[in-house]
This record gives structure tokens, sequence and C-alpha cells, in this order.
């Protein structure tokens, strides 16, 4: 059982009137640029401000269960993929959303709220590419210093205790996610701690919850430094410029646009971009730092010929592996808000349903090249989704599949439970790219994530296809009499069900994305024509300017990307600190 449900507001309020100048400049209030602001203000005489395109977030969005339906609203970006031809084919249009938080928080108010970090070789891989001071033993003191460990299960000294960010277990579990969890142990995948020694396992999710609800990087490190006087926010703000010095190439200062008016401010020390993998490129690309041909064409003067927006990665899944059960233990929205007891319990701090994360409970990692390692590198991840597209009328919309899809494949099952397994390609082969569509900064930039465009991803998807099989088989799965759907999906009739081509084709159809955009600005040493900016996250060839989030990954983790996100975002405002002759401390 939890304790009750106590909503603290404290978020730091709107300012009116922005100072002409501050020390920093801090764009985006999400996973890192929360991070980043936070720490910074901890230098009492630096001042900080921290400009974000969203609204103040409300309590509703940290309401676990909701997470879906915070996808599509006015806190999200509503990005989508261009229309796709290997990928996304039964969705809209052939375009994948892409939620991004549009919000005081970031994606981090959207997401799942999974908390894990990815394996050791990730990071030293990081470092092997020539990114000094990036290796697993270097950055690993850096997750331990911002969690605040609430676990049950965990090993010693991989979490931290006195950190702002809440990593929590989730009291309530489905049978759904018990049978999931028991069924692996069946198979002879062992239950691990997902953020321990070694990655190869499997267990019930370790969410950013705190006391049964949403723990965003707003709650942990914005509500806080609420009362500093030296760090002041801004909402409501499109960054729309970074303004840079032509003949110093130095960063100076942004443009943003707040009511429709356009308004200038200026940075003594450094200008700071957190807008995530996909507006730090846009914003960069329009203030003059991009590909000098993709510049050129779109009239915008270049002042760094860099590749801005290409190696732009994500874990792409096969969303279509819909399991039937004969019990009455999923997910379903409509009767989960016919039980009178369901908010009830939830903020009188009963175990609920309410607490379980956007309907994710559990997962397992496998390295399916070396199956007999119990301390493999990851490439697929197996992820339970406890509902389905059949848990509310509208919950296929939510994904962006086609209705006539959905209509031919899903609503003939609509009144029996089911649940999804997500296969996840860990490491992806497969890379696209982000470029402008104009030069317009309300316009949102074309985005190509190049899903299985190597083949080798999808024999990935097929690996995960049959280790479910296994585990349908057992004694765990089989008192659920769980199966898989076998109606074919209309785009896939031409193959045989159930053989490696049709599941191939059917992660085509289904594609799902699992937000975890990144790489748009490279991390590399100085001579490295791939990189953006350097180990110490400083834009090449402009001065003051550094870009700290999840774009600056070289290579994505196998491993959700939220917290390697804050944790670049913890090491990155220690380098400001350090080049700047501050002191670092350790909380917030």
């Amino acid at each position: 059982m939890i304790e009750a449900i106590k909503w603290e507001a404290k978020e730091p309020k709107d300012r009116k009137i922005v100072l002409p100048e501050y020390d920093f400049i801090v764009v985006g209030a999400g996973s890192a640029g929360a991070v980043v602001a936070s720490r910074l203000s901890e230098v009492h005489e630096w001042k900080v401000l921290l400009i974000e395109a969203g609204q103040k977030s409300t309590h509703l969005m940290d309401v676990p269960i909701t997470a879906v339906y915070l996808q599509g609203s006015d806190v999200d970006w509503k990005y989508k993929t261009v229309p796709m031809n290997n990928s996304c084919l039964s969705f809209d249009k052939r375009r994948c959303k892409i939620p991004r938080g549009k919000v005081m928080g970031g994606s981090s108010i959207l997401n799942f709220m999974i908390y894990n970090r990815g394996n050791r070789r990730d990071y030293d891989n990081w470092a092997a590419l020539g990114n000094e001071g990036w290796s697993y033993d270097q950055v690993l003191k850096y997750f331990i210093k911002s969690e605040r460990d609430n676990l049950s299960q965990r090993e010693k000294n991989f979490h931290g205790k006195d950190g702002p960010l809440w990593v929590s277990d989730v009291n309530y579990k489905t049978k759904v996610a018990k049978a999931f969890v028991n069924s692996l142990l069946q198979i002879g995948h062992p239950i691990i701690d997902i953020n321990g020694e070694k990655q190869i396992g499997a267990n019930y999710l370790q969410v950013t919850m705190k006391n049964g609800r949403r723990w965003s990087t707003n709650s942990a490190f914005l509500y806080p430094a609420s009362k500093r006087k030296n760090l002041h926010v801004k909402k409501y703000s499109t960054v729309t410029k970074i303004l840079i010095d032509s003949v110093s190439k130095t960063a100076i200062g942004v443009e943003y646009v707040n009511g429709h008016k356009k308004y200038r401010v200026y940075a003594r020390k450094e200008v700071i971009v957190c807008g995530g993998a996909i507006n730090s490129p846009q914003l960069l690309m329009l203030s003059g730092i991009g590909p000098e041909a993709h510049l050129k064409e779109k009239g915008i003067p270049v002042l760094s010929n860099l590749p801005v927006g290409e190696n732009l990665m994500d874990h792409i899944s096969l969303g279509g592996l819909f399991i039937l059960i004969n019990d009455t233990v999923s997910i379903k929205m409509d009767r989960l808000l016919k039980d009178p007891f369901t908010m009830y319990n939830y903020t009188t701090g009963i175990d609920s349903t309410i607490s379980v994360a956007g309907c994710t409970e559990a997962l397992a990692f496998f390295d399916t090249k070396n199956p007999n390692n119990s301390d493999g590198h990851t490439d697929l991840e197996l992820l339970l989704f406890s509902s389905s597209y059949t848990s509310d009328v509208s919950a296929h919309k939510y994904f962006g599949l086609r209705t006539d899809i959905f209509n031919k494949v899903y609503n003939p099952v609509a009144d029996k439970d089911s649940f999804i397994v997500f296969p996840m390609v860990m490491r992806p082969k497969s890379k696209g790219r982000i470029w402008l569509r104009d030069t317009n900064p309300f316009h949102h930039p074309f985005i190509d994530p190049n899903y299985f465009s190597n083949k080798a991803d999808l024999d990935v998807i097929v690996a995960g296809v049959r280790i479910v099989q296994r585990m349908l088989k057992t004694d765990a799965m089989r008192k659920l009499d769980a199966q898989i759907l076998t109606t074919p999906l209309p785009g896939c009739t031409k193959y045989v069900f159930d053989s490696n081509a049709y599941w191939k084709c059917a992660a085509r159809q289904i594609s799902y994305s699992m937000y975890h955009l990144s790489g748009t600005c490279k991390m590399g040493p100085v001579g490295d024509p791939t990189a953006v900016v350097d180990p110490r996250l400083r834009v090449h060839g402009v001065k003051r300017l550094r870009v700290i989030d999840a774009s600056i990954m070289p290579e994505i983790p196998a491993g959700h990307t939220n917290s390697p996100t804050i944790m670049i975002g913890e090491k990155g405002a220690d380098m400001i600190k350090e080049d700047w002759g501050a002191t670092i401390v350790n909380n917030v």
C-alpha cells in the first residue's frame, strides 16, 4: 500500500518581466533542460533563464494511467514522421506518431515513466569513439546522483538514495504482468535488477514515480528550485533563433516569441540548447548551424557547417503482437471507469490500477546473438503493455492505426481481453535524419527515422516473436489461455501466417516507435566529421553554445532514454560549472 496522494504545487512561476541579460539561458524545460537549469541555479551568483515553449504541468498529468491520453493533447508537439515506405504502413498516411512534450518537464510528462539506463557497453562505446569522460564508470555517478531509490529489489552500489528523482516500484500488478514475469522465469530467463550490474534478464518496471504519481524532471528538479531568486522561468515562449556574433562565432543570446511578440535576451556566459532530438537540431539549423548545402537551399547564412539532423536513431518495435486471453484481467478503460472504487483507492493510498505506468508493467532484455551469455549486450527488449488497441473505443487512434485496419483485424475481438508485447530493436542499425521544412520556426521539420532500412533490425523483431511464442507455452501463460491473434494483417496476406517473412511484413505494417529519438546533434571529438558537439557538449565552431539533451548521443543506449537524458543533464551541468570555476554540489 502507498500513502494517500498529496498533491504539491511548487512549479516555478512564469516570469512576467524577463531581464535583458542573464549568465546562462537554457532553452527547453524537458528531461535535460530542467536538470541543467536547476543545477546551474545552485550557484547563487549566477542568474539563469529557463525558456519553455509549453505550459505549466497539472495534477492530472501526474496520474500514471493517463499517459497515453496526454499524447496528442495540447502538451504534445504532435510530431509525425514523413510518409514511410518501409514502415508505419498501416498508420494514417503511412506516418508514425512521434509524441514529444511541450510542457514544463517535457517528455518526462508524456512518457511511460520507465527508468532504465541501458548497458554499460553503450557508454564504454561512447568513450571509445573519442568522447573522453563518457565511459560507464564515469557516467554511473551521475545516474546515482539524480536518483532517490524507493525500490524493493536493487543491487548495491548501483542506486542513489539522496537525489531528487524518485525511482519506485508500482505496487499494483495485474495478473497479466505476473503471468508475463513468471513465464520468463519458466523459460529460464532470470529476474534481475534492470539497472544493476548485468542487463540480461527480466522484471517488473522501475518507474519515475513518487507515492503512486508521476515524478517528472519538473517535479524532481524544478519544484525544489522554485524559490531561488536567481532562476527565472519563461513559459509559453518559443525560441526561434540563437543570436550568434558572425565575426567571433560566439553565441550571445536568443530570440523568442511570446504572445505573438518577438523578444531578445542576452547571455553573459552561455546559451544552452536542451530542446531534444527534434527541436535542438531545428533551432541550430534556423540559426545557421547545420549542413551547408541544406542551409543555403533554405536561404540561411551558414555560420558553422556541421551534420546537424543526421544520425537520427530510435527504438522501433512490432506493435502487432496482439495476444488474446480468457480472463478479465487486462486493463480495459471502460471497466476501470465503471468501478466506483478505482479513483477512491488511488487517492486514499490503496493499491490501484490507476498507478500502472500508462498500461506498461514489465520488460525483459535479451542478447539474441549470444543467448547463453548472462552478461550479454542487449539487442532485444520485450515490453509488456497490459492493454491493447481494444482497451477503449478510440485506443487505436491514439496509436495512429488506421480505422479500416482496426475494424478488420482487432474490432472483431474487442469484447475479449487482450494485451500486447512489443518486441523492440535496442541497437538499431537503421538511422534517419531531420531537416527543415522551411525557415518558419513554427513549422515542424521533416522527420525520417528510416525504420527498417537495414534489414538486420527485422531479424531482431522475429527473434522476439519466437521468444514470446515460447513464453505462451508455459504454465503461467496457459492459465490465461494466452494466444496470439491469428487474423492476418491486410498488407501481409501474401505471406504464410507465422512465417519469418510474415512477421517482418507485420513489423513494417505496425511499426511502433518507443519515442526514444536521439543522436541528431552527435557528440564527437574535434576532427570527427560526423559530430556536432565535442565531449564537453560545446558546438563545434561556435563559442559559448552547448547542446545538452538526447540529441548528443553518438549511439543510442540499449535502454529507455529518459534516464540517460537526465544523466546527460547532470553531467553537462557539472562540466559547465567546471569550465566556469564554480563549486559542484551533490544535491538540489
